[in-house]
């Protein structure tokens, strides 16, 4: 994609910034009938010309005007019709002032409330396609919003915004939109979400209250009665005054603030003077009205910021965002630290305009998230993971062998030679079958694999930093923070998968060969030369001496060895071994169990297995590098 851009479709306003890729570091606000924030109205001249913005309001030669359609979206079917052709308008007029060129490779972001669900967003994006629209993307406010801040650079927002909680509140004309973000991400709020309160409550209050100081009350709302798009346009006039006089508030106390705006009547125009001081705008905040069931448009947005704290179950916001025209207003941030006191409060310098760039950034994000995705798969796809897997194989299997041996030693090994002492086991040559079953079950309990996490996770931070060598350069291309695809931050998570993964890595089957000499090590080396020195080594006294030695001259050593083993060796015989020698001489081998497997490793190792391994981890890895590009965001550009 070559420009990206954002339409900010508002139920009283709407504006349209383009971001091109090469040449704009910031979203520009396009300028759509000469204005950048334009009314969200349209109208049909007699003539078939559609008409939309701040002409569409007064225009004489018009047989159809509609305004403030987009808050019926979701419970007027003909509220489609209505955003279908003021969105026609809209891209009417981009084409035919040269800002939008035929055949160009763009997209559109277009913006909706984040409480809209998935078919609402969906039957949202078929109006713009149907219209003609290049690719289009629903997009929530609020994450626009937030992506928005992130861009800002006065506010110096930074890449902290992505691991601090924040709660994105967007006041427009109709509704307030609650957002609240946690790691870069949308959460949803149990309440909150859209409510049904604007900006557009305190201009009817002021429009109302202008209208009965004036002297042509009576043409006035006869005007009103007869011309609908008359009506609105004195309330977007009401709306500007009511913007300007709050954005300076203390300037005001000693000027005048007020417009006179002239009504058709016949030969004598009608007059309406629109007026702020702080009667009024005392009025405009605390005044209870009907449709918000007789609240006053303060008590209803500070009962929604409650409604929003409550519903943040675990942490609460470090910093609330405010976009929309209404949020320049500073009794706003005074009632936001008043329910969020710990919170810092901030907004853009122009805030009317933070959705539209908000929403070109998202496009440009995307476009920049998909490039990303497509080299990580690349990477997935190539050999490079295997090599550096089997580089590191080794090293892999002698930490495990560190981890294991004195565990088994002491788990398995000990248990039974002490069965053997008190006659649980008959012969000596039965251990090592018994030996080899009980080690078998020994690696698959819990406590043995939790064992192997320790050399393991150390195992797969070695590979890590290797393969950030490849993953490093991939995140500064596409400005995503290296931790994204850090193997080693990703195995300090909580929830890390992985780990879970790793346990399997030695099952059994791929070891087999580990656990055969495992078990002939420690036979040969417990028992010293097939039970001899257990035996000899361990009997005090002469008695026992003399019978071994009169058993070696009588039938020879290797065939007392054979008989030792498969001889019943009475239990008090076996008594006279104390068990401490048994601890003992496990404590001497297994330096020397150790060794020898080392040594296997090092022979006899079957490659088969090894390679099979090699791929089970490289796979994993794979997988695990996958997951963490797909839930990548890159909130910054």
């Amino acid at each position: 994609m070559d420009r990206f851009y954002g339409f900010d479709l508002g139920d009283a306003e709407s504006a349209v910034t383009r971001l091109d890729k090469t040449k704009n570091l910031v979203p520009e606000v396009l300028s759509v009938n000469e204005a950048k924030s334009f009314i969200t109205a349209y109208a049909m001249l007699k003539d078939g010309k559609l008409l939309i913005g701040e002409g569409a309001c007064y225009n004489p030669d018009a047989i159809k005007r509609k305004d403030r359609f987009k808050s019926r979206f979701l419970v007027d079917p003909e509220a489609s019709k209505d955003v279908k052709s003021f969105a026609s308008g809209v891209l009417g007029e981009l084409y035919l002032s040269g800002q939008l060129i035929q055949g160009e490779d763009c997209c559109f972001y277009i913006g909706c409330p984040a409480g809209w669900d998935r078919v609402a967003r969906e039957e949202y994006r078929q109006i713009f396609e149907q219209t003609g629209y290049p690719p289009a993307k629903i997009i929530s406010e609020s994450r626009a919003a937030l992506v928005s801040a992130c861009q800002s650079k006065h506010l110096q927002v930074g890449y902290d915004i992505l691991n601090k909680p924040v709660l994105v509140v967007d006041i427009g004309s109709s509704t307030t939109d609650f957002a609240y973000i946690m790691g870069g991400r949308e959460v949803e709020l149990k309440t909150g979400g859209e409510v049904f309160l604007g900006g557009g409550v305190m201009d009817e209050i002021l429009l109302e209250e202008s209208i009965k100081l004036s002297k042509d009350e009576k043409k006035i709302r006869r005007i009103f009665e007869e011309s609908e798009p008359w009506h609105s346009y004195c309330d977007f006039a009401a709306r500007r005054l009511k913007e300007k006089y709050f954005a300076d508030e203390e300037y005001w106390k000693d000027n005048e603030c007020r417009q006179t705006v002239s009504l058709p009547h016949g030969l004598i125009p009608a007059k309406l003077v629109l007026q702020m001081n702080e009667k009024i705008a005392d009025k405009l905040l605390n005044q209870k009205v009907d449709r918000l069931d007789h609240k006053s448009f303060k008590e209803v947005f500070l009962d929604s910021l409650e409604q929003a704290k409550d519903a943040i179950d675990d942490r609460q916001p470090e910093l609330i965002f405010l976009t929309g025209g209404v949020s320049k207003m500073p009794v706003i941030r005074q009632w936001c630290r008043q329910v969020f006191p710990d919170a810092v409060v901030i907004s853009s310098s122009e805030p009317e305009f933070s959705v539209a760039s908000g929403l070109a950034w998202c496009g440009k994000i995307d476009d920049e998230l998909r490039q990303f995705k497509e080299e990580i798969s690349r990477l997935v796809e190539s050999s490079i993971v295997e090599k550096i897997v089997e580089k590191h194989i080794n090293s892999l299997y002698h930490d495990a062998v560190e981890a294991m041996v004195e565990p088994i030693l002491e788990h398995v090994a000990l248990p039974i030679t002490q069965r053997w002492r008190e006659g649980g086991i008959e012969k000596l040559s039965e251990i090592d079958a018994i030996m080899e079953k009980e080690i078998d079950d020994y690696l698959h309990t819990d406590e043995a694999r939790n064992l192997l996490m320790k050399p393991v996770s150390k195992w797969l931070k070695t590979v890590s930093y290797e393969l950030e060598e490849y993953t490093m350069p991939i995140c500064v291309k596409h400005n995503v923070p290296y931790s994204a695809l850090s193997l080693n931050s990703f195995l300090s998570m909580s929830d890390i998968e992985i780990n879970v993964e790793a346990k399997s890595l030695f099952a059994l089957k791929e070891i087999t060969w580990l656990i055969d000499a495992t078990v002939s090590i420690v036979i040969g080396l417990l028992c010293g030369g097939g039970g001899l020195a257990i035996i000899a080594q361990g009997l005090p006294g002469i008695v026992a001496g003399a019978v071994v030695s009169l058993l070696i001259l009588a039938l020879g050593k290797e065939k007392m060895q054979e008989m030792l083993l498969n001889s019943r060796i009475p239990k008090p015989m076996r008594l006279m071994i104390p068990k401490s020698y048994l601890k003992a001489r496990l404590d001497v081998i297994s330096d020397q169990v150790k060794n020898s497997l080392y040594e296997k490793l090092e022979q006899e190792k079957n490659e088969e297995i090894t390679e099979r391994l090699v791929k089970e981890i490289s796979m994993q890895i794979e997988t695990c590098l996958a997951k963490m590009a797909e839930v990548v965001e890159i909130p910054l550009g």
